[in-house]
């Protein structure tokens, strides 16, 4: 699921998140169609992938990424994996697009990957042109390239409550 860190200080604090307009990343049978080959693994990959692009969607919607203003959250793409049954496929908007019925408890979430610091320059340059990039603007494609080569770290959901306070 695409996620702010504002998000996760929701989810820490009620114990649930809630995808934004349900909408969240799996892999699913039209995904795995859509590869000639690729790994489990690989493929569950491509989702986590897709869902740190829309995680700079969020970013984009929820603050203005030219505001470096201190008070603000940092500027970091987070998706919450999660083990989820009651989802609905979505092929109409992706391969690997799923809507998720309500909330997802704190228990479902598997892991949280998180930005690192060394990111945030990278993730404000491309939160700022995403869609831009939708439209083919090549500099803003190179933006999002820029950010997709930087990994998500990975965090424990045990890890959550320091993460936050380290933030």
């Amino acid at each position: 699921m695409p996620a702010t860190i504002g998000m996760l200080r929701q989810l820490l604090d009620a114990g649930e998140l809630t995808p934004v307009g349900g909408t969240a990343f799996a892999l699913t049978p039209a995904l795995r169609e859509s590869y000639t080959s690729g790994s489990t693994e690989e493929l569950e990959y491509v989702a986590l992938t897709d869902a740190a692009r829309a995680s700079l969607r969020l970013l984009a919607v929820d603050q203005d990424p030219e505001d470096t203003d201190d008070g603000q959250e940092p500027l970091r793409r987070v998706v919450v994996s999660a083990d989820v049954e009651d989802v609905t496929l979505r092929p109409d908007l992706d391969h690997a697009v799923v809507r998720v019925s309500g909330s997802v408890p704190m228990d479902a979430i598997a892991a949280i990957h998180v930005d690192t610091p060394e990111a945030e320059r990278a993730v404000r340059a491309a939160a700022a042109v995403i869609d831009d990039a939708d439209l083919g603007d090549e500099d803003a494609e190179l933006a999002l390239g820029d950010v997709e080569d930087h990994e998500l770290a990975w965090y424990a959901t045990q890890e959550l409550p320091f993460l936050l306070e380290l933030m």
